[in-house]
């Protein structure tokens, strides 16, 4: 069961909100997911009660800290928001159950320092660094008219991190989240954009959530039948030349049915037809 965990001993560097958006999306994909809710202000599971039972349904789990590893029967995905400050042996305990941890950081010399020694101290413990649990970085409230974006990334390569993308400051998030939705239960016209920066982010996820990937338009389309066994259905109709028998209501003198007869067998010889079909 994959576990996803989004750690930042920093408050207010956009954990939950990551959180719950994941949660969104993996109840999307159809999957049997709770959000955990390791944080004493229990923020997830505020948001959880403003969630209409119309939208894909999410399950709560309000943890603590003796039961973070014991998860409810029938679930298949589950995603964890940790309170800022964990460290020590409460952040080794949610690592052991995590299988990706993301780590949301704002662009300030605060918050990258901040992240910098929980990145420190995750790296050093075993199922980390042997690559059992993998870690990547985002970028929180980014404003595209700065080099915000370009600085965190040079920062998460010097520490040598994936930098998975950043996902800007916009009022959606903020309207989203007030009525108990992420940006993945809005209509996509309205929202493409932000999809488009989370992208990245979930196809870094993919191999951890084990989701199928979604049909290409190639596979939705494709014809079932083997080319070599099954001609195309358009090569039966009247006109090609498979269409041996003229139609009943057309009426040709002898002449034209010898030359046409001929030519249909030296069509059929050049397709390498079976041989019964020019028996006289």
């Amino acid at each position: 069961m994959p576990v996803i965990a989004v750690i930042n001993r920093k408050g207010g560097s956009g954990k939950s909100t990551m959180a719950t958006h994941l949660a969104a999306w993996l109840a999307c994909q159809g999957a049997a997911v709770m959000l955990g809710d390791v944080d004493r202000q229990q923020s997830t599971r505020t948001w959880l009660k403003r969630r209409s039972p119309s939208l894909p349904s999410i399950a709560p789990w309000a943890i603590d800290q003796k039961n973070v590893l014991k998860v409810p029967v029938g679930v298949t995905h589950v995603v964890l928001d940790t309170p800022g400050g964990l460290h020590g042996f409460e952040l080794a305990k949610v690592v052991m159950s995590a299988h990706a941890i993301l780590i949301p950081v704002c662009n300030s010399v605060f918050d990258r320092e901040s992240a910098a020694a929980c990145i420190a101290e995750l790296m050093a413990l075993p199922r980390v660094a042997s690559g059992r649990c993998k870690l990547g970085v985002v970028g929180m409230r980014i404003d595209a008219r700065t080099r915000a974006a370009q600085s965190l990334q040079e920062w998460a390569t010097n520490l040598d991190l994936p930098f998975l993308g950043v996902l800007r400051e916009a009022q959606i998030y903020v309207r989203s989240l007030e009525s108990g939705q992420t940006i993945f239960d809005q209509r996509n016209t309205i929202v493409q954009s932000d999809l488009d920066q989370w992208a990245p982010i979930l196809e870094w996820l993919q191999p951890v959530t084990q989701l199928p990937p979604p049909p290409t338009p190639a596979t939705v389309t494709a014809s079932p039948r083997a080319p070599s066994l099954m001609p195309a259905q358009e090569s039966w109709v009247h006109g090609s030349r498979l269409s041996v028998f003229p139609p009943a209501h057309s009426v040709k003198s002898d002449a034209t049915n010898n030359a046409q007869k001929v030519h249909t067998a030296r069509e059929l010889q050049g397709m390498v037809a079976p041989g019964f079909l020019f028996r006289q």
